[in-house]
Formats: structure tokens, C-alpha cells, sequence
């Protein structure tokens, strides 16, 4: 097959979540796979790494955006099996951030999307590659899967290209006024409720759901969830109801060649399953070191790796560890709600010997908190995969979560009697008290080292690697393009 992927970030060129791993990973696994042709579209911002050896695509390309006709340049780059082209308009990706500053989002990400969307199917036409399939990925992508049942409908280029849409957090939906409808070109007799008018706006996810050849989300339960559950939903639960017949759940894999703790080179000895106390001991102490954490390798160290966020109840965890401090230590690393960095500054300051808090990206310390933690907790009011807890499953590090989403695909929970087969434990009541509970229920199975060394052992043992889902995938598209 002749495949195109245009996503809006992707491991490891750009990132700033989930989206970018799993956007990375699906291109490399589909690239290694026979009779497969591989190109990647992203935006070209600013802080694109990794890319020295770029080559130019000779000449540009015209994009017109609302009433105004813009430049576009192309470059790329041989990854493996995958040729990266990344859409360059100095205008539009030339920022310091991917999509916001601290301020907010940019004022015309609206334009910024419409151009890449559209820059995306005319630099296929522009390098001569007709795509079997354009695999779509969140909002920012949305209008692709339109703009081919529409404007380029007659278009003889596209004739048997078909359209995949994968929704990874159907909570952002890239919602705005009639103008963006205007904007992107669209004729006017297509703005009704069934296909692009959205609240007397456009929903750029909602556009890629109405006109995509299939959709998928990334795991089934939360396919589930979104069909059935308004809160869960975001106002689009009918509108997937009533294409059903074309939707489903793949869940997410990792890449097992970067998430290895036998071969990771950022820890202080590198361990296996049958190494698996050692290394973690290991681990937690560089850990408790570099955190500047009091030295207790018998303490339980429960580590946090997320975006600050409403979604992750991070909120709830501010409280809980206060309750907790004296008894457990806490590693958090990450960035987001103002209130909640300095909520977690403000508890690591006052705690210096069992809370720290890392607010900046450090893929390093990422990993050494996988490593070191000896529990992974992850409260999600809803989470369409989650990549963390797979990952932490994978270090041996047991999550705490949520019944929600794909942690419900993901993880087996511990109840007396299953120590066989349990890989982490669910929260059964979402709220504090409940979280409290779970965590409690974890520290007493702690306590039993045998036990626990057993469930570490369950964890580390799963295949979380991308090849089933990966497979499905391409099944998908061949269903998609017949």
C-alpha cells in the first residue's frame, strides 16, 4: 500500500504527549512490513529536532487560506523505510511553541491547521504520490478526510484514495466560528448539521468523523465510552452512534526498542524480569538521589508522569498526598494547570524528603521514574489509552488507575486470589477517598514482598509492544481502501 500519515506531531521530530509516540511508532512498524511505500506529513515549527540532514523539495507550492493565497516550501528526511516531509510556512510554524504560549492557544491555529491540511494533499500531488490511504490523526488533521469528499472529489489524483481518522482524545475538537468554515474553502451549501455546521461554528474533529472513510480510537473500551456516555462523549456520542458501522477501538502498543529497561541506557544497571529486584532497587535509590530524596529503599515511592490537568485528576492527588507524605514518597514530573505547578512546587517545598516535583520536560527522568517508582499512579477522570501505564507495566512499576478508557483494556487488577495473572490495581470509587483506598489496598500488598514481587513479574511480562495493534491497523486499511 501506498500510505500517508499527517499528524501534528511525532516522536521523535516533535512532541508534546501521547499523540506524538504512538504517530512515530505506527510509522516505523507499517514501513517494515513488505510492499509497504511510508510518508509522514508534519508541520515544520521551529523546535524540530533531529532533522540536520534535511533535503530540500525544489520550488513551492500555492495554499489558499480564507481570501489570501500562501507559500508553502517542502523538505524531508529518510527515517528508516519512512520519508518525513515536513510543510513549511515560516508564517505559520516559525513560533516557539507547537500550538499555544502560556497565554493560550494561537489566535489562528484555525488558519495554521486549514493550510497544513490542505498542504498535506497538495504536496502529495506535488511529489507525485497517490496515496491508498491517508491515515488522519486528532482535530488538527480533521479537515483532510473532508476536503476529499469534497473540494477534491473530482479530483482524478484522488480517485482511489480513501481516509482514516484516528480520535485520540475526543475532549479536544478544534471548535470555531463560521469565518474558519469560510476559511478553508468550503462551499456553503455543505454547512448543514449533518456535515460541517457545528453550533453555528466548524468542529475540525467533528468534519473528520462525518467524512472519513472509517474512524477508530485507540482502545475499545473507550470506543465504548464515547458512543454511550455524554461525559465522555463531548457532544459528539451520536454522531459516532449513528456511524458505528464504521468505527472502532485499537489499542495503543510502545515502542519496546525505546521503553527497555534491559537495554535503557539512562539507568544505573539495566534488568530484565529475572532481574527484575535488583534493577528496580537500583533504580530507586539513583532515583531518591537525584530527587534529593531521603534515602529509604523500603519506603514506597509512587511516581506520576502526566500532563497537570483536569482529564489526569492530578487536582485530587494534591490532597492524597498530604494524607500519604509521611509514609510514601512521590516523584512527579510534568507541566500544565498554573494552580496545580504551584500546588506541587509548594508540596515538594515544604516536603523536601518525600516530594519531589520536576516541572519540565526530561525524557531522562521520565524514564528513571519508570524505573524507580515502585508504583505508577494515574487517577483519569477519562484516558482514551494512556501510554504510561503500558509503560510502566513494562519497568515493572505497578499501575494505580482508573476504570476508565484504555486502562481498562490494559490493566489486570489485583483482587485476592489473582495474583497469577494481576498486572496493577483499579480505582474503584473516583474521588479522594477512593483513590486513598487503592492506594492503600497497594501499600498492603506492598508489604507482602512475595506477592508483589509475583505481580511486578505479571506486569513485566505483557506484550506491550505495537505489533498486534499495528497488524490491526493495516487491516483496517485494507478494509478502508476495498
Amino acid at each position: 500500500m501506498n500510505i500517508v500519515l499527517a499528524a501534528s506531531e511525532a516522536f521523535p521530530f516533535c512532541k508534546t504527549g501521547g499523540l506524538a509516540d504512538v504517530v512515530g511508532a505506527l510509522c516505523q512498524q507499517f514501513a517494515t512490513r513488505k510492499g509497504n511505500k511510508v510518508l509522514l506529513f508534519l508541520p515544520h515549527y521551529r523546535n524540530i529536532v533531529r532533522v540536520s540532514s534535511l533535503k530540500v523539495v525544489p520550488g513551492v507550492y500555492l495554499i489558499p487560506v480564507g481570501d489570501r493565497i500562501e507559500q508553502v516550501s517542502l523538505s524531508y528526511i529518510n527515517w528508516g523505510n519512512v520519508l518525513v516531509f515536513f510543510v513549511g510556512s515560516r508564517k505559520y510554524f516559525d513560533r516557539p511553541e507547537l500550538y499555544r504560549t502560556k497565554n493560550g492557544e494561537y489566535p489562528d491555529n484555525d488558519e495554521r491547521f486549514i493550510l497544513f491540511n490542505r498542504a498535506v494533499l497538495e504536496g502529495c500531488k506535488f511529489i507525485g504520490f497517490r496515496p491508498d490511504i491517508i491515515h488522519c490523526h486528532d482535530w488538527q488533521t480533521g479537515l483532510i478526510p473532508a476536503y476529499l469528499k469534497t473540494v477534491y472529489k473530482l479530483d482524478a489524483f484522488y480517485t482511489r484514495t480513501r481516509s482514516l481518522y484516528t480520535i485520540h482524545n475526543i475532549a479536544y475538537q478544534g471548535h470555531y466560528p463560521y469565518s474558519s468554515f469560510k476559511k478553508a474553502g468550503f462551499h456553503p451549501v455543505d454547512y448543514t448539521p449533518d456535515k460541517f455546521e457545528y453550533y453555528g461554528g466548524i468542529s475540525f474533529l467533528k468534519s473528520g468523523i462525518v467524512f472519513a472513510d472509517n474512524i477508530n480510537t485507540v482502545s475499545p473500551n473507550y470506543a465504548r465510552e464515547v458512543q454511550t456516555d455524554p461525559a465522555m462523549g463531548f457532544g459528539l456520542e451520536g454522531l459516532l452512534r449513528y456511524r458505528s458501522k464504521n468505527f472502532c477501538g485499537i489499542v495503543n502498543g510502545i515502542d519496546t526498542e525505546v521503553w527497555d529497561p534491559e537495554i535503557d541506557p539512562v539507568l544505573p544497571i539495566g534488568y530484565d524480569v529475572s532481574e527484575s529486584v535488583k534493577g528496580k532497587l537500583a533504580a530507586k535509590l539513583a532515583l531518591q538521589q537525584q530527587c534529593k530524596l531521603s534515602q529509604e529503599p523500603d519506603k514506597p515511592l509512587i511516581g506520576i508522569v502526566s500532563r497537570l490537568d483536569y482529564q489526569k485528576g492530578l487536582d485530587i492527588v494534591v490532597n492524597l498526598i498530604e494524607r500519604l507524605k509521611g509514609r510514601v514518597q512521590f516523584v512527579v514530573l510534568g507541566m500544565g494547570d498554573p494552580m496545580l505547578e504551584k500546588a506541587y512546587q509548594s508540596l515538594a517545598r515544604n516536603n523536601p524528603a518525600c516530594v519531589s516535583y520536576n516541572g519540565r520536560l526530561d525524557e531522562d527522568l521520565a524514564h528513571r521514574i519508570y524505573a524507580g517508582s515502585d508504583m505508577f499512579l494515574m487517577p483519569s477522570r477519562f484516558e482514551p489509552c494512556g501510554l504510561s501505564q503500558l509503560i510502566a507495566m513494562k519497568y515493572g512499576s505497578l499501575p494505580i488507575v482508573s476504570k476508565v478508557g484504555g486502562l481498562v483494556d490494559t490493566v489486570r487488577g489485583y483482587r485476592e486470589g489473582n495474583e497469577e495473572t494481576a498486572t496493577g490495581f483499579f480505582i474503584d470509587t473516583f474521588n479522594e477517598n477512593g483513590i486513598y483506598a487503592t492506594i492503600e489496598k497497594a501499600l498492603c500488598v506492598f508489604n507482602d514482598r512475595q506477592v508483589w514481587t509475583r505481580l511486578v513479574k505479571n506486569a513485566m511480562r505483557q506484550d506491550l509492544s505495537w505489533d498486534k495493534s499495528a497488524q490491526a491497523y493495516l487491516e483496517l486499511y485494507r478494509n478502508t481502501i476495498v
